[in-house]
């Protein structure tokens, strides 16, 4: 039986963070813990890149671009997206992770969804880094997992 689990990466691998700007108490939060999170992982500075852009919604489009320009082998796309009192919120939730999930089925690398879709800005400080964890955090994890899992599967193709 051969088991596929996660393993050191490779130290060239090179890491895009798009992160959106709207509610930026929040998506601050959720860049440093993936930041540190990486750096931790032996991920350097040099080979981090951020990518900002105006909120969730514009997430998918950066990321789709950064996906195919071959500058990075993972990206993690960060957001949050707070209820308010109008369907905006429905909307931006649905379209943004319908593109980012598009992207990481059919792009050329792997996608990390970090984007917080919450009831309200406590909800979302809680998972940034307050007492529900950090999903930035959470993501570069995840990151790291998949580009052990794909390289492992790449060697027995």
């Amino acid at each position: 039986m051969k088991e596929i689990t996660t393993k050191q990466i490779n130290g060239s691998k090179k890491i895009g963070i798009v992160v959106a700007d709207f509610n930026s108490i929040v998506t601050n939060a959720l860049l440093n813990g993936a930041v540190q999170k990486l750096q931790e992982s032996a991920v350097t500075s040099e080979q981090i890149i951020v990518v900002h852009v105006p909120g969730a919604l514009e997430l998918a489009r950066v990321v789709n671009k950064l996906s195919k320009s071959g500058l990075v082998d993972g990206i993690i796309a960060l957001g949050a997206v707070i209820k308010g009192e109008t369907n905006h919120y429905d909307y931006v939730c649905k379209e943004t992770a319908a593109g980012l999930s598009q992207v990481s089925l059919q792009g050329a690398v792997p996608v990390m969804f970090g984007v917080l879709t919450t009831e309200s800005l406590a909800q979302a400080i809680d998972r940034a880094g307050g007492k529900s964890g950090n999903k930035g955090t959470e993501c570069a994890a995840g990151i790291v997992q998949m580009l052990s899992v794909e390289a492992q599967i790449d060697e027995l193709v």
